[in-house]
């Protein structure tokens, strides 16, 4: 953590702790959604955020991001309540096709990350441009760089984004279901960009998704939302049959092949 994450940490709790959940609960139009969650996420983890369809993931989320007040219990994020628009996090959100995005070639969209919507600020400034060059680089988008938005491929748009997400060099980046739209290979190459990007950068990851099979090769830990509740564990502890199972209300099996590989799947 730098010198400026370590001062803007008002919560007493320990730089090693980038997330952290005490009895919390959360309400949407007056439905409990889940409720006491207890646990710390570690900073610099790789963290992937499971559990069925409408169990809350995306919700989960949005009380890291300060979108959604908890309804009971205190949640501190890099050192200090959630708040809208913290700098200090990058989104790669779910529905990442802006209204007008489609027009908009590639590297403007990653410099909309860095000057938002500041009145009579410049996309091309020299300084902007360099910085953003610089992530297109990381993410390996400078070859569609000039490309519009919405001419370049599903997988293409999402390294985009997390170009975005990046450029204001975040100390968390937060993904709300990246994979949904792409086809195998590209799930494979989003999640190892983002396992690079967690190495790399040491940034704290939380990675909401439903498909849990392209990350098992990456992640260290993962919160999964069960019987109404948020758990967090290693991943030789959650990802086991009985246990996913119970979490997805279908028989899972797990299966490790002879190179040491895992893989889940429903019977």
């Amino acid at each position: 953590m730098t010198a400026a994450s370590s001062e803007n940490n008002v919560s007493g709790l320990s730089a090693d702790i980038a997330l952290s959940m005490k009895n919390v609960a959360v309400e949407r139009g007056g439905r409990t959604i889940w409720s006491g969650a207890d646990f710390d996420v570690p900073t610099g983890s790789f963290t992937a955020i499971i559990g069925p369809n409408g169990a809350g993931k995306s919700t989960t989320a949005g009380l890291v991001l300060g979108q959604i007040p908890p309804s009971n219990g205190t949640i501190t994020v890099l050192g200090a309540p959630p708040a809208r628009g913290n700098e200090r996090i990058g989104l790669v959100p779910q529905n990442h096709t802006l209204d007008q995005a489609g027009s908009i070639v590639c590297r403007d969209v990653v410099g909309l990350g860095l000057i938002g919507t500041k009145w009579g600020a410049s996309i091309r400034t020299r300084s902007i441009a360099a910085d953003v060059d610089k992530v297109l680089a990381e993410v390996d988008a400078t070859r569609f760089a000039y490309k519009r938005f919405g001419e370049v491929s599903g997988g293409q748009q999402q390294r985009v984004t997390i170009a975005q997400a990046l450029i204001i060099n975040p100390d968390m980046l937060v993904l709300d279901e990246p994979l949904a739209g792409l086809d195998l290979q590209g799930q494979v190459e989003i999640v190892e960009l983002v396992h690079r990007i967690n190495r790399e950068r040491g940034v704290t990851v939380l990675f909401v998704t439903h498909d849990l099979n392209p990350l098992l090769a990456h992640i260290d830990s993962l919160i999964y939302i069960l019987d109404g509740r948020p758990f967090f564990g290693k991943p030789d502890d959650v990802v086991n049959a009985g246990l996913l199972t119970r979490l997805y209300s279908t028989p899972v099996q797990v299966l490790r092949t002879d190179e040491g590989c895992i893989f889940t799947r429903t019977e």
